[in-house]
């Protein structure tokens, strides 16, 4: 992810706080797609000059790439005053040399075109100016929010971007259908007394733009490294077996999600060697329907029409077979003779316990403090008490010799108790 859309607190230039360069490094790896200079320690030949275009980085990762005219000493990290309409802007220097021509071949950028220029490197005085821009950006987005509420615009502005010398500002809005925004432009223009541009975006590229995480727990792609926005249609959830459920596919940009085309094509061809969903199977018990699919298992789920509570499980491959017998007009006696038995295996003891330690620690309860019912405790412990005394009596009283049960020395009647340590002579003789 960017320096911009970085989760900590970033600076006026976007810099995260974190950074220990700066925002400067060599790699400059802190940007989206950044590109390492492998060339850069390499010297060119005395009858070769370098390419004199640049790539340059403004705020959330926009970039473009900008000559340089002038033939200044320019190096990754570098902060130049580029050329703008109207004054100038303030970037970061992102890519130079030779590799900056196969970044313009992939973008299809023409170098031999008309790009704009690179004026010089930015002093301070251009450094403090666009610091200060740059702060008023959050206090100016939401004052446009009020105003676009209070003209009742169904629009939404995500994003303002102040150019390096702070005369232009480029308000960046999403809305579902077209919005007239003439009498907008003219609130803007004397509310903030700057230069006013509106420019629309998708709700795909709001979402790069601002970065976010994803239900999967990573970085949104688009704000990562997914450049171009291809169309995601509902097919792709067919395909994959998905259910259409539209809270489950949709991404934060409330479309549907990119990553539903990441293995589509995986899907595609698996599905090329096995029978259609809808495909009949005729037998002598009667019809039998698909009811579900393994693609990569290469396993198809069939019932009876009669009975669709019973599934078989047969090979994509024996379902291929039938079908084909079927369209020579064979008909198989029954599915059972093609059924797939299930393989059990059979765990060890100590794998058992593993995997009931993982579930206890999976469980959601875990943390719960179980509470036990006072009142019924309290009436169970005297009778648990009374049923041991009892058990032990009767224990004790087996254990003993009959004859010393018997014996009446042993019986407090005769006597013969001893007190205080000493035998009883009050005796009759």
């Amino acid at each position: 992810m960017g320096c911009t859309n970085c989760s900590s607190k970033t600076d006026a230039t976007g810099t995260p706080r974190g950074c220990g360069n700066k925002g400067n490094c060599g790699t400059d790896s802190c940007n989206k797609l950044s590109v390492f200079d492998w060339l850069s320690n390499m010297q060119y030949p005395s009858d070769h000059s370098p390419f004199d275009v640049v790539e340059i980085r403004f705020k959330n990762g926009r970039k473009d790439f900008f000559r340089n005219t002038e033939k200044l000493t320019l190096s990754i990290g570098d902060v130049v005053a580029t050329e703008a309409s109207p004054g100038h802007d303030v970037g970061i220097v992102t890519l130079t040399g030779q590799l900056v021509k196969v970044q313009m071949k992939k973008k299809k950028v023409d170098w031999n075109g008309q790009l704009p220029k690179v004026y010089r490197k930015a002093s301070q005085r251009d450094i403090d100016v666009w610091t200060e821009a740059r702060n008023r950006e959050d206090a100016i987005q939401k004052r446009a929010r009020e105003i676009a509420i209070q003209l009742n615009l169904e629009m939404k502005i995500s994003d303002v971007e102040f150019q390096g010398d702070g005369s232009k500002a480029t308000f960046y809005y999403t809305a579902q259908e077209r919005v007239d925004f003439r009498q907008l432009i003219k609130e803007y223009a004397h509310e903030f007394g700057i230069r006013v541009e509106m420019k629309q975006i998708g709700f795909r590229q709001e979402a790069s733009r601002l970065g976010g995480i994803g239900s999967c727990g990573r970085e949104l792609c688009c704000s990562s490294w997914l450049t171009d926005f291809r169309s995601v249609n509902t097919s792709a959830a067919r395909y994959q077996q998905l259910s259409l459920n539209p809270q489950k596919l949709a991404g934060q940009c409330g479309k549907l999600k990119c990553c539903l085309n990441f293995e589509l094509d995986s899907y595609l061809d698996a599905l090329k060697d096995m029978p259609r969903s809808d495909a009949k199977i005729k037998t002598a018990k009667g019809d039998a329907v698909c009811q579900k699919i393994d693609i990569f298992k290469q396993l198809m789920w069939f019932s009876y029409t009669e009975n669709h509570s019973t599934w078989i499980k047969m090979k994509a491959e024996q379902v291929q077979e039938i079908i084909e017998k079927n369209k020579k007009g064979e008909v198989i006696a029954s599915l059972e003779d093609f059924e797939v038995e299930d393989v059990v295996i059979e765990e060890h003891k100590e794998t058992e316990k593993t995997t009931d330690v993982l579930l206890a620690e999976d469980s959601l309860n875990r943390f719960d403090r179980q509470q036990k019912s006072k009142s019924n405790n309290r009436r169970r412990k005297p009778q648990q008490k009374k049923t041991k005394e009892a058990a032990n009596k009767n224990q004790d009283k087996q254990q003993q010799p009959a004859n010393k049960r018997r014996n009446p020395n042993n019986s407090r009647r005769n006597g013969n108790k001893r007190r205080n340590g000493k035998p009883n002579n009050n005796k009759e003789e």
